[in-house]
């Protein structure tokens, strides 16, 4: 069982010094726009990931007028209660721990307190590009495998510095390729190991969330989610020797798993192309309940689930098949935003399940 029982936020975004208590295990908060919602949320996002979900940069979400903040959560895992603790300095420096105990590698985190967060604009991993779904990918196998975030760490740096030697043969007109070689060499583990666990999550995931868009959808849709990966044809080694002359004329790494894909189509024609935005709000809605699944069974307890004002453009079948799915078959901790206490009052009372309400 994982429950967050409570969360204390000083000079954090809009608050300067406030409190909350969680006693049921769904919670809704309500309140209109700018009121803090989607703040505290990600505050919660902060104890579970070290950082924001909407936001790289955490000076960003020091409250104006300051110079830095400190979350605190009070979190039960399993039969323990822990206290884990966000804090930024004034001087810039993060600080996190768990009782106390300061981590070293803030990655040594991820996945102990697993989460799960829907919010409106997570509906550019289905209409952006390629990042998004990689970026969604790896938030999911990082909480599963600490291994796999490490290799992910790794393999971006290489890449970067890969990327800047390519720069620097244009600008010095100086190839070593002996250094392109090192540096594909040091590619090769963390990049195999990524497009092998990423192909074998998907092989059980994709068709997982296209059975949670029927659910959800509730209408028989010719619907079709594929991997795509430059490795399901070749070796790393291969792809980066073949690419080698097309890299060092555009400078830059046209080849890897830093260019994967799921790529979606709807009636055999590119998803992103020809949905509606109930289509397309079902299918994230479908890739976030999978990812929800796939931690549990990985955990052995459901994670948190963060919703942030999801029930725009959703008519009221689409709301009361997510709500039975996350409140009633899902048995985990889920967070609800709305800015329409009626209508979240509403479609909580049909579950008959117990639960509070936050007003901000």
């Amino acid at each position: 069982m994982l429950k967050l029982h409570s969360i204390s936020l000083t000079q954090f975004k809009n608050y300067h010094s406030r409190s909350f208590i969680f006693n049921d295990r769904i919670v809704g908060i309500c309140g209109n726009n700018g009121v803090g919602k989607t703040n505290l949320l990600d505050a919660i996002h902060y104890l579970c990931f070290t950082k924001s979900y909407f936001t790289r940069i955490d000076q960003h979400n020091i409250q104006q007028g300051h110079q830095g903040f400190r979350i605190e959560g009070e979190i039960q895992l399993e039969k323990k209660k822990e206290k884990a603790a966000c804090i930024l300095r004034e001087t810039g420096k993060k600080e996190f721990s768990v009782n106390d105990a300061v981590y070293e590698k803030f990655s040594d985190h991820i996945g102990r307190y697993p989460c799960v967060i829907i919010a409106p604009d997570d509906i550019q991993i289905i209409t952006d590009g390629s990042e998004e779904r990689r970026r969604f990918l790896d938030a999911l196998l990082s909480q599963l495998d600490a291994d796999y975030l490490q290799h992910l760490i790794t393999y971006n740096r290489i890449l970067l510095q890969r990327n800047s030697l390519l720069k620097n043969f244009a600008e010095t007109g100086i190839r070593d390729l002996s250094l392109l070689d090192v540096l594909d060499e040091q590619l090769i583990k963390p990049g195999e190991y990524i497009f092998e666990k990423r192909k074998q999550l998907l092989v059980s995931f994709l068709p997982g969330v296209k059975k949670l868009y029927f659910e959800i959808a509730k209408q028989n849709e010719d619907i079709s989610l594929t991997y795509q990966c430059e490795l399901l044809q070749c070796s790393l080694i291969e792809l980066l020797q073949l690419n080698r002359q097309k890299d060092l004329f555009v400078l830059r790494t046209t080849g890897g798993i830093h260019r994967d894909d799921i790529f979606f189509t709807l009636d055999n024609q590119p998803f992103k192309n020809i949905a509606s935005q109930g289509q397309r709000k079902s299918l994230l809605f479908a890739l976030k309940l999978a990812e929800m699944d796939v931690l549990k069974e990985s955990k052995g307890f459901a994670p948190l689930l963060l919703l942030d004002d999801v029930f725009e453009k959703l008519d009221e079948d689409r709301i009361a098949n997510l709500l039975n799915r996350v409140c009633i078959e899902n048995k985990g901790q889920v967070l609800i935003t709305d800015t329409n206490e009626e209508r979240l009052r509403k479609h909580l009372d049909v579950l008959t399940v117990s639960y509070e309400l936050i007003r901000l």
